[in-house]
């Protein structure tokens, strides 16, 4: 799919840049592939929102840049679509699927949001919006939570168009789905968004560009 706005472009031709070493030397991205992380972390401090991966694999627990990270998808986390139509979105049943679980597996990546360094008060309706616009890879992306009878809630679908996004309140820590259609390299950019509660101005993280490698079978 085509970005659209050119400060998209921009993000993500430095992420591929990056990625394929034609940057400045620096130091290798970091993988996290198993054990806890906010993928997307959110923090609100002196008018800007701030978007980091909380990593908890390591102990004490650091903030990392996006860019200075690529989330490995094991090839363990390929399962079949369930043959329910309440699960359409996903693919045809049967299809494979890669899916990082809403529920902890200790040998995969435990894959969070939090919203908990948001202090209350700070924005108006103690909220942010969270925009996936747009997916860079050989298949399509999804998030999405299910209950306890395993009904799912879609959250974002790159299959039926971006961008698309959904609200997470402050202060929250929670898992989801990470879904993706097919193995290979992707480049997710998602924007964060919401209004300061004492100027009412709408204030923006910007573009900010995930490497996700989902691993096939073979890889």
């Amino acid at each position: 799919m085509r970005m659209r706005t050119r400060s998209l472009l921009v993000a993500l031709g430095t992420a591929a840049t990056i990625a394929v070493g034609a940057a400045p030397a620096q130091a290798a991205p970091v993988v996290l592939n198993q054990g806890h992380a906010d993928v997307i972390g959110v923090a609100y401090e002196d008018g800007q929102l701030h978007v980091h991966v909380h990593d908890e694999t390591v102990e004490p627990g650091v903030e990392r840049e996006p860019c200075d990270v690529i989330i490995e998808v094991k090839s363990s986390a390929q399962l079949a679509v369930p043959d329910d139509p309440a699960y359409a979105f996903l693919g045809a049943p049967g299809a494979p699927v890669w899916i990082l679980p809403q529920v902890e597996d200790p040998n995969l990546l435990f894959a969070g949001i939090g919203t908990e360094e948001i202090e209350p008060g700070a924005l108006v309706g103690d909220s942010v919006r969270i925009k996936l616009a747009g997916v860079y890879g050989p298949g399509h992306f999804s998030l999405f939570t299910t209950d306890e009878v395993g009904a799912p809630t879609v959250l974002l679908n790159s299959r039926n168009g971006l961008p698309d996004s959904f609200t997470v309140a402050a202060g929250t820590h929670m898992h989801a789905n990470w879904a993706f259609t097919k193995s290979g390299s992707y480049y997710l950019v998602f924007v964060v968004t919401a209004r300061d509660a004492n100027t009412n101005k709408v204030v923006s993280s910007g573009p900010v560009v995930y490497r996700f490698n989902v691993l096939g079978a073979s890889s």
